[in-house]
């Protein structure tokens, strides 16, 4: 693994721990980037260093990875045989599942409890792209002319795969399994503030049999290295997840390559209860599909839109729930929400409290900030309208608003009227219903009763400004691949 320092000083205090960056495979601790210092959310102290990428690097990784897709040097390895080294890559990342815990608990401010479980689910990725690693086919397909229509799925080439802060573990799987099983070599520039458990996956992917020329993390600045990675002539595919103005950006960029490129964006998405919902239960859930990870989740449901006939209700048993969250040290077990990012994070979300209040709103609860990190209490803002900036603009932080509706007709057009669509959630015991409005709503994925929306065997992406393209299930193979055809002629 990458960490190499003693976890305590002589004075008792935390050890800095330095690690590298990974070139083609090989650790590099000297960088023409220098050293990017990380801080721990929770009080703001640095306690890791890593090796930045500078040009140099970025150059010798593009070469490296062009030269093995050239050579078709992991491609030519049977899916069968790249399907078992992802299955031994799922293996260490279980056996070191605690370490990567413990390494997203104090770059990204991430509870220990969620971290544990996104430590799993990251080995669960790699399970399930090691099962389809060879089950994604081509076809047969007949012809007038004698002979055989073969459809064959080849690697597209070198992947250039940006992830971002907020879950940089997980996201980095949801690319780098897919990609991988499909053959392809990647460059995986990870999130400035949150480098260091990419840099462990990819000490765990060449532990598992993966090429080094294959893999290459590369820490760095996102305006150089990100950018100079994805406009390279010889990336061949670009998966970004981030907010949706780079992402644009990012398609303005690739375009004059043609270069592939899905995008995972921001969104706004909505939980509407109706009123003959379990309202108990989705007053006990509704704050973690917001709060959690502080609200730094393009899937948080930020606009809660509620029936008007409960919403008085409603409002009171949400915010007296969200009062009730554990709020605090992120290593406590018993922490539900840990710190923000940073204080330029925390500091939007404060933003966003008083223009609300400026536009009529009521902030019911939260909303207060301590230190020494980033804490911010999670905020429910009553009294809104959905065209006030609260309700339209993605906060990215633990701010709710909630949003009365008249009708099923309401509801939906309030749910659509946004410039994203990426998740959200319904509760109502109407079957019917559920199938009415989950359909209507023009959102990538909508879950009904439960606030869990991304699940690994499913696709996931969204509609509008929250992106194209999709992660996750066997969808995102395609994305991974080229379509070849073969016609054998009988003559």
């Amino acid at each position: 693994m990458s960490t190499a320092a003693t976890p305590s000083g002589s004075d008792g205090t935390t050890a800095v721990r330095r690690h590298h960056l990974l070139l083609a495979g090989e650790p590099v601790t000297a960088s023409t980037g220098g050293d990017l210092e990380i801080r721990n959310p929770a009080d703001d102290t640095v306690v890791d260093v890593v090796a930045q990428a500078g040009s140099a690097e970025l150059e010798a990784a593009l070469a490296a990875a062009s030269a093995a897709a050239e050579e078709n040097l992991w491609g030519s390895v049977s899916a069968t045989d790249r399907g078992k080294v992802l299955r031994r890559a799922a293996d260490l990342i279980r056996e070191r599942s605690e370490e990567f815990a413990a390494a997203e608990v104090r770059t990204a401010g991430h509870t220990i409890a969620d971290a544990r479980w996104e430590a799993g689910a990251m080995a669960d990725v790699f399970d399930y792209y090691a099962g389809a690693a060879n089950k994604h086919t081509g076809a047969v397909v007949p012809t007038p002319d004698p002979g055989l229509g073969l459809v064959l799925r080849v690697p597209v080439g070198v992947c250039g795969l940006v992830v971002p802060w907020n879950f940089p573990m997980l996201i980095a799987s949801w690319k780098l399994a897919p990609a991988l099983a499909c053959g392809n070599p990647v460059v995986l520039k990870p999130a400035s503030l949150t480098p260091i458990t990419a840099v462990m996956l990819g000490d765990a992917l060449l532990a598992a049999g993966v090429p080094p020329a294959a893999v290459s993390v590369l820490p760095g600045p996102g305006s150089s290295i990100g950018e100079s990675l994805v406009t390279d002539p010889r990336v061949a595919k670009v998966s970004f997840t981030g907010d949706s103005s780079t992402g644009s950006h990012l398609m303005a960029q690739v375009a004059p390559n043609v270069t592939r490129i899905s995008l995972e964006l921001g969104g706004k998405s909505a939980a509407i209860i109706f009123s003959d919902a379990d309202i108990e239960a989705a007053v006990d859930a509704v704050p973690y599909s917001v709060f959690a990870n502080a609200g730094q989740d393009c899937c948080a449901r930020s606009r809660i839109l509620v029936e008007r006939d409960i919403y008085d209700d409603f409002v009171a048993g949400f915010a007296a729930r969200t009062e009730r969250l554990a709020v605090g040290d992120p290593t406590d077990p018993a922490t539900e929400v840990g710190p923000m990012i940073s204080e330029a994070q925390r500091s939007i979300s404060l933003d966003y409290l008083r223009i609300a209040t400026d536009e009529g709103a009521e902030v019911v609860c939260g909303g207060e900030a301590s230190g020494p990190g980033w804490f911010l209490r999670p905020a429910v803002v009553a009294g809104v309208d959905n065209e006030m900036r609260v309700a339209r603009e993605e906060i990215f932080g633990p701010v709710a608003s909630v949003i009365p509706f008249d009708d099923e007709a309401d509801a939906v057009r309030i749910a659509n009227d946004s410039e994203y669509g990426l998740s959200g959630t319904l509760w109502t015991r109407d079957l019917g219903r559920a199938v009415r409005v989950g359909t209507a709503v023009r959102t990538g994925v909508m879950s009904v009763n439960t606030n869990r929306s991304v699940r690994t065997e499913l696709p996931f992406g969204g509609f509008k400004r929250s992106g194209i393209g999709r992660e996750l299930g066997l969808a995102a193979l395609d994305h991974y691949t080229e379509s070849k055809t073969l016609f054998l002629s009988a003559d």
